[in-house]
């Protein structure tokens, strides 16, 4: 017998359900949080979720708390030492491309005020929101254009699937299941 409210059923073990009730899909406004969103799923690209949420709280220091003014200035001293943390995932391209993506982050920042403007405005400044029954995809023209667009600014490991993941959990896209009770939250 089920106990407790409906929930999206990839939200399975306690840190997924609290991130699940707690941000996932909630949109999101503030730069620093598109940047550890944006580190976070590059990182998690061939790995499971449940692994870059047990390593959160070590990316948080290992990544100077996804500042990216600070991400940006890491020399190559800096990043051999993120080679030796185990709390972090130890792949040299995905910890070059955090410091590569600061830089190119900042230049977004100048250009638009905000990240945040520049990624809205993929969406029309609203939560896309899939039709009911409809199957979540892996990827979509939107993210297919902002993954295109993230790359020709120099950004990388912004592939298209890594991407919608990103819109995922930024709330960009709402993705909640109809008989989730997030649904309805996340689409106010």
């Amino acid at each position: 017998m089920r106990t407790g409210p409906r929930r999206c059923a990839w939200a399975r073990n306690p840190a997924a359900i609290r991130y699940h009730d707690r941000e996932w899909g909630v949109p999101v406004r503030r730069d620093r949080k598109f940047f550890e969103f944006l580190v976070l799923e590059g990182a998690q690209a061939g790995l499971s979720w449940d692994t870059i949420l047990a390593k959160r709280a070590n990316y948080r220091k290992a990544f100077a708390q996804f500042d990216p003014a600070k991400v940006a200035r890491f020399g190559k001293a800096k990043r051999n030492a993120l080679m030796k943390d185990a709390g972090i995932v130890r792949n040299r391209l995905k910890i070059e491309s955090a410091v590569t993506n600061a830089k190119a982050f900042l230049e977004v920042r100048k250009e638009f005020g905000s990240f945040s403007a520049y990624v809205w405005a993929f969406v029309g400044d609203r939560p896309s929101r899939l039709r009911r029954g409809a199957r979540v995809p892996a990827r979509t023209g939107l993210s297919d254009a902002l993954s295109n667009d993230l790359q020709r600014r120099g950004f990388r490991f912004v592939g298209s699937t890594i991407v919608y993941a990103f819109m995922q959990a930024t709330g960009l896209v709402n993705d909640h299941a109809w008989n989730c009770f997030c649904s309805r939250k996340a689409r106010r």
